[in-house]
């Protein structure tokens, strides 16, 4: 089931949106009679904290990214609508002190969506996506910023990446966005999902500095140069990018322009052979599976 968010919709404004979440939410609760509900989002909207309320035998389990430090916005009273808190953990730890909400709270290591087994091989990823066997292929997922404008973060990435002649790029496409319109040589649209099953096929990523990108390539040990965004609120990209430095697979370019995005790529180009992970811990979700189903 999906429901777009209100800015979508024209002339709904925040309480008819939450209404209609309400509504959908109930129904979906009344068809398949779930014995949990988790919620995987940062802040609870009023209408689903509404729906849950109302079934009593529903175990209420919200998966939220960091904690709830002194000084949040969300009130107390969103907190105490579910029975258990699980926060997964980030490669960066947070000192912070929690506000006293009275919920059961579990960690869990980073949680991404495949294991190593589930992807594509090399040569099938690559004949699948259309790209050389033998050629360097470097997957760029940066979010935000026009393909088509020369003078933007990702038209400029990917001009510094072409020019060298065996490189081929993998443009990550978000699966809610519009289609991208572009023509260029040797750049590749991958609109699919999860974009992961297609990890081995990549010898590099150029990537931004969101948690679960992030973690993704991490785990599957793939070199990337990071393009941390700075004004994310809560959520520091800085420091999570830079604990890949350290762990000696990550480079990070802070400051963006034409020069040092060519100078970068042309780091990552050189260097993306050496950049490895030696030791690395297990980003395992099956224990927090079994945690869940217990529960159940």
């Amino acid at each position: 089931h999906h429901v777009s968010g209100a800015n979508y919709f024209r002339y709904i404004d925040s309480a008819k949106w939450n209404a209609l979440i309400e509504e959908q939410l109930v129904i979906c609760l009344e068809i398949h009679q779930p014995s949990m509900f988790v919620f995987d989002g940062a802040f609870p909207y009023r209408g689903m904290l509404r729906a849950i309320s109302a079934f009593n035998g529903l175990d209420k389990v919200w998966m939220r990214r960091g904690t709830f430090k002194k000084g949040t916005n969300i009130p107390v009273d969103s907190i105490s609508h579910f029975d258990l808190i699980i926060h997964p953990e980030d490669s960066v730890q947070q000192d912070v002190e929690e506000i006293n909400h009275g919920v059961e709270s579990i960690s869990c290591p980073p949680i991404v969506l495949l294991d190593e087994n589930e992807l594509m091989s090399r040569e099938s990823a690559r004949q699948r996506l259309g790209v050389p066997l033998n050629s360097t292929v470097v997957y760029v997922q940066l979010g935000a910023g026009e393909i088509n404008d020369i003078q933007s973060e990702i038209r400029i990435t990917i001009d510094a990446l072409t020019k060298n002649k065996d490189v081929h790029v993998v443009l990550g496409e978000s699966m809610l966005g519009s289609r991208l319109l572009i023509n260029l040589d040797r750049v590749h649209l991958l609109r699919d999902y999860p974009n992961s099953m297609y990890y081995n096929a990549f010898d590099a990523t150029i990537q931004a500095g969101g948690y679960n990108s992030y973690h993704e390539v991490r785990k599957f040990r793939i070199p990337t140069l990071f393009y941390p965004n700075l004004n994310t609120g809560m959520d520091d990209q800085l420091a999570r990018c830079n604990a890949a430095i350290d762990e000696g697979w990550g480079m990070v370019l802070e400051n963006r322009n034409e020069i040092s995005i060519n100078t970068g790529v042309e780091e990552l180009l050189s260097n993306y052979n050496s950049l490895k992970v030696d030791v690395i811990e297990k980003t395992d979700s099956m224990l927090l599976a079994e945690v869940l189903i217990s529960r159940i």
